[in-house]
């Protein structure tokens, strides 16, 4: 199924996010039907820094060809502000559609951009952004859809980010995603756009955590839980190392940790353990 039939069912599918390729194959594993490549987690993760601004498009589109050679899902790109202008935003469609991308999300933020639950935003003009949506759209050369988000609703409020969605989708975009909704009223009206909107669930953030079914009910197409796996890797990492480094030992805390086999498993050893055999009986073949 490609990811234009998932977002038309209109079902909340959720998206959990992923800042690498071992979190990838462990959502593969457990039977989702997309991942997110969250621009937020790659930049926690891979430059210890916050969502800032901070990633380049290489650091992206290596993260999404490592992902797109792990796993057969649907990868959902943050592409940031398509770092630049429309001429930057069509060479990343470019770049990303060829490592992989399913689709790929572009906002109106300034430069630099932050975290969309982070006070303290700032919006393009419209005839700034309306131009990357129509680069995105030029530049691409199969159905790799095109997410336009908008954080006008912290800066000017929720009819002026519905409006700001209408006009990114009369300029081509596949779906909209209107960022950090307060209640489930603002949330009905975002879902009330012609195409397939995004909700974004942050822990902590500033979006209710209405249920799936709710989302569902409301006629969202997707569900981001950009930073779920990284959160919880965040917390265990801490508590397990924390405890080593006070008792010398993993015993307090040995069942935190993954099995070797599980971690073996998480990284499929038993494909490539048949591959390395394959080409063994060939070779003596």
């Amino acid at each position: 199924m490609t990811l234009r039939d998932i977002v038309q069912r209109r079902k909340a599918v959720i998206a959990p996010g992923a800042a690498n390729a071992l979190f990838a194959r462990i959502i593969e594993d457990l039977g989702y039907e997309c991942v997110y490549v969250t621009g937020a987690g790659i930049a926690n993760m891979a430059l210890g820094a916050p969502d800032i601004g901070l990633t380049s498009l290489d650091d992206i589109a290596q993260t999404v060809a490592r992902m797109a050679d792990a796993v057969a899902l649907p990868l959902i790109v943050d592409a940031d502000t398509g770092f630049g202008n429309a001429v930057n935003t069509w060479r990343t469609m470019k770049v990303l559609e060829r490592a992989g991308a399913a689709a790929i999300q572009l906002e109106d933020q300034e430069f630099p951009k932050r975290c969309g639950h982070f006070n303290g935003k700032s919006v393009i003009p419209l005839h700034e952004m309306l131009p990357k949506v129509k680069a995105a759209a030029d530049a691409r050369t199969r159905d790799t859809l095109i997410i336009a988000r908008t954080d006008a609703l912290a800066v000017d409020g929720l009819t002026a980010a519905l409006d700001r969605a209408a006009a990114f989708i009369e300029a081509g975009a596949d779906m909209t995603f209107v960022e950090a909704p307060r209640d489930a009223d603002q949330m009905r009206s975002i879902a009330a756009l012609a195409v397939p909107q995004v909700a974004n669930i942050v822990h902590g953030g500033k979006t209710p955590p209405l249920p799936q079914s709710a989302l569902a009910d409301m006629g969202f197409g997707i569900v981001l839980y950009a930073n779920a796996a990284l959160q919880a890797a965040v917390r265990a990492s801490v508590e397990v190392l924390g405890s080593l480094k006070q008792t010398g030992s993993l015993d307090a805390v040995h069942d935190r940790l993954a099995s070797f086999e599980e971690r073996q498993a998480a990284v499929a050893k038993p494909r490539w353990d048949a591959l390395e055999q394959q080409f063994e009986n060939k070779r003596e073949n």
